[in-house]
C-alpha cells in the first residue's frame, strides 16, 4: 500500500502548489477535494491491479511514467512527458544540432503531418514536402501517436535507416520512403546578401539559441554594404524559441511596442506582453516578409507582430497556424519533465495564431513542387561548390515567384520614397 499514501500525498502537494484565490464557497471546494481524491483512489487502485494482475511483470515507475503519458496525450498534440533521457535530447535539441532526418511535425485533423523539412537534411532530399501525411514509420501506422513517440522514432543515429509510408497532398496513395538518418546540423540563418544594390536579403530556417544574434550580425553587415530595404523569407521555418521570435522582431520595431502576448487559463495563468527591446533597431526600413503554409510558430509570431504594427508587408501564402504555448516543467522528484500547452498566442491587435496563421496582405501562391524547386536550385547557388553542372541543369529554370513579387513591391517603394 506504499503506492496508495504516496499517491495521496502526491496530490496533497500538487493541490497546494496549484492553490488558487478563494472564489467559491467552503463546502464547494471541499466537495472539489474530495472528487479529487476519489480520482486519486481509482488512479491508484488501477495501478495495483495492473501491477498485481498484468501477464507481464512491470515497476511501478513504468507504470506511472505510461499514466502520465497517456494523461497528457488526451490534452493536445504538443503536451507530452519526458522521461530523463528524452528531457536531455530535448535540451540539446534547442542548441541547433540533432541525430535524425530533419524535419518538423505536427498534427492535423488527428494525422501526422510534415510541417516543414529542413532543406538539405535527408528528409528534404527524399523528397518530404510541407502538407505531406505520415501514415507509417518504420510500418506501424501512425493513427492516435503521440507527437513525442513520432519524433522519437523518426530520430536516432547517423547512419540508420527509417522507412516512412507518406501520403501527398495529390497522391492518391501513400508511397513508402527509405530516409538513412543523419547528423542534423542546422544553420538558422542563411543567404544574407544584396540582391540589387539597395536591397538586402536574409533568410532564417528555425529560430534556435544563436538566431538572433546571427541574424543581428547580417544585418550589420547588410547595412555596411549599403542596405536600403530588406526581404526576410521565413517560408518553411517551423519556428522554435519564443525569446528568439521576439529577438528577431525587434530591429524593426520601436523600442516598448508589443511583439506577441500569450494568454493562458482565465484565473490561472496571468496574461503576458513581450516587447521589443535591444539596441538594434532599423524601425524605418522598408521591409517585406515571405510566408508559407511550413511558416509555424515564432515565424508566424515575427510575422504577426510587422503586420499589425505595419512595418512590412507580408507576401506568399497562409502560414501553418501553430500558435500553442508549451512549457517544460521539471519533476522535483527525478530528472523528467512534462512539456505542457499552457496558453497561445496573440498578436498585438489580438488575433489568435493557432488554428488559422497568418494571412499574407498580398497572397502569391506556390505549388509543393514549384517550392521545392525553388529550394533546390537556391541549395545550387548557395553551395555552388557542392553540385556539378548537370545537377544544377534540371532546375536552372525555376522561378521564385513570392520572391520576384516581393522585390518587385520593395522596388516601388523606393522609388516612391525617392520622389518624395
Amino acid at each position: 500500500m506504499k503506492l496508495y499514501y504516496l499517491c495521496r500525498m502526491s496530490l496533497v502537494v500538487l493541490m497546494l502548489a496549484a492553490s488558487v484565490p478563494v472564489i467559491a464557497e467552503e463546502n464547494s471546494q471541499t466537495n472539489s477535494a474530495d472528487n479529487a481524491y476519489e480520482q486519486m483512489e481509482l488512479l491508484t487502485e488501477m495501478l495495483l491491479q495492473v501491477k498485481k494482475h498484468h501477464v507481464d511483470e512491470h515497476d511501478f515507475e513504468d507504470l506511472v511514467y505510461g499514466a502520465i503519458r497517456g494523461m497528457l496525450h488526451s490534452l493536445d498534440p504538443h503536451s507530452a512527458f519526458m522521461d530523463s533521457d528524452e528531457y536531455s535530447a530535448m535540451k540539446e535539441n534547442t542548441k541547433g544540432e540533432y541525430g535524425g532526418i530533419g524535419v518538423q511535425i505536427g498534427v492535423r485533423g488527428g494525422i501526422l503531418t510534415v510541417i516543414a523539412p529542413i532543406e538539405d537534411t535527408p528528409g528534404f532530399r527524399a523528397g518530404l514536402q510541407s502538407g505531406d501525411k505520415i501514415v507509417k514509420i518504420d510500418g506501424e501506422y501512425t493513427i492516435g501517436i503521440s507527437l513525442q513517440d513520432a519524433v522519437k522514432k523518426m530520430r536516432g543515429p547517423k547512419g540508420e535507416k527509417v522507412v516512412l509510408s507518406v501520403l501527398g497532398e495529390d497522391d492518391l496513395e501513400a508511397r513508402d520512403i527509405d530516409i538513412i538518418r543523419d547528423v542534423i546540423e542546422v544553420s538558422s540563418v542563411k543567404g544574407a546578401r544584396m540582391l540589387t544594390d539597395d536591397i538586402a536579403y536574409v533568410r532564417i530556417t528555425q529560430f534556435a539559441r544563436p538566431t538572433a544574434d546571427l541574424l543581428h550580425e547580417a544585418l550589420k553587415q547588410l547595412d555596411a554594404d549599403g542596405m536600403q530595404a530588406l526581404i526576410l523569407d521565413l517560408r518553411g521555418n517551423p519556428g522554435g524559441l519564443l525569446d528568439q521570435s521576439v529577438f528577431v522582431a525587434e530591429p524593426f520595431l520601436k523600442r516598448g511596442e508589443l511583439v506577441v502576448s500569450t494568454k493562458g487559463r482565465a484565473g490561472i495563468s496571468k496574461a503576458k506582453e513581450l516587447k521589443a527591446g535591444g539596441s538594434l533597431h532599423y524601425p524605418d526600413i522598408p521591409l517585406v516578409i515571405l510566408v508559407n503554409k511550413g511558416s509555424a510558430s515564432a515565424s508566424e509570431i515575427v510575422a504577426g507582430s510587422i503586420q499589425d504594427h505595419h512595418r512590412g508587408v507580408i507576401i506568399g501564402q497562409t502560414s501553418y497556424g501553430k500558435g500553442s504555448v508549451q512549457s517544460v516543467i521539471a519533476s522535483r522528484s527525478d530528472d523528467s519533465a512534462i512539456r505542457l500547452t499552457t496558453a497561445y498566442y496573440y498578436t498585438p491587435s489580438g488575433r489568435m495564431i493557432h488554428g488559422i496563421g497568418i494571412e499574407p496582405d498580398i497572397i502569391v501562391e506556390m505549388s509543393g513542387k514549384e517550392w521545392r524547386r525553388v529550394q533546390i536550385k537556391r541549395m545550387h547557388f548557395e553551395n555552388p561548390d557542392m553540385y556539378s553542372d548537370t545537377d544544377k541543369e534540371e532546375y536552372v529554370d525555376a522561378v521564385d515567384t513570392q520572391l520576384e513579387r516581393a522585390v518587385d513591391l520593395i522596388t516601388a517603394i523606393l522609388i516612391f520614397q525617392d520622389r518624395q
